[in-house]
């Protein structure tokens, strides 16, 4: 890694956190983009299409030859039908009930930008609600006020640890970041340099 400098395209607190858990120094830096994608993508599409948008905001004079951008964008999938951010209270409330007792998929895809090329990349992750009371929907929502993520929950947060039954894949994918793949891309891109 010595060879290299990464970069973090991310506000999130979360994927600072699990970057940091990694073992990996980096810097952030961050261009505003607006989240929104061609209606015709499937749900794996539009994970990609958000995090290469995210990547393709920085120019290639804005990168220097040893710099690796990364980029990434979860999103919240039940059934067919993706769960952005909420607007508000009442949507959060909405979105946490069409979830109640039911599985969904998160699914984080995450691009790879070097000065002139970019590798992206998505990871799936089930996850099983149980049945959540109103009550306990109001009080998570009122509480934790989850307006900034999508499908209005953080599976870290106490939703997380009183509402999911089970999930299949990995953890730290809902948290924002697949952080084995990510070490394992990252690790390709790297030795494909030596």
């Amino acid at each position: 890694m010595k060879n290299y400098k990464l970069i973090l395209a991310s506000k999130s607190p979360r994927r600072k956190e699990l970057l940091a858990g990694m073992g990996f120094e980096f810097e952030i830096r961050t261009k505003p983009v607006q989240e929104n994608f061609p209606g015709e993508l499937t749900k794996e599409q539009v994970a990609v299409y958000l995090c290469e948008k995210k990547a393709k905001a920085f120019s290639e004079d804005e990168i220097s030859a040893n710099e690796i951008i990364i980029t990434a964008d979860t999103i919240v999938c039940l059934n067919d039908q993706i769960l952005n951010k909420p607007g508000d209270h009442i949507h959060a409330i909405e979105m946490l009930t069409a979830l109640s007792g039911k599985m969904h998929e998160v699914i984080t895809g995450v691009c790879l930008r070097r000065k002139s090329t970019m590798h992206s990349f998505f990871v799936s992750t089930n996850v099983f609600f149980k049945n959540l009371s109103t009550l306990e929907i109001e009080f998570y929502v009122n509480h934790y006020r989850p307006f900034d993520k999508a499908g209005a929950y953080g599976i870290q947060e106490w939703i997380g640890y009183i509402g999911i039954e089970k999930i299949e894949g990995s953890y730290f994918n809902v948290v924002g970041l697949p952080t084995a793949r990510l070490n394992e891309e990252l690790s390709k891109l790297m030795d494909g340099d030596n």
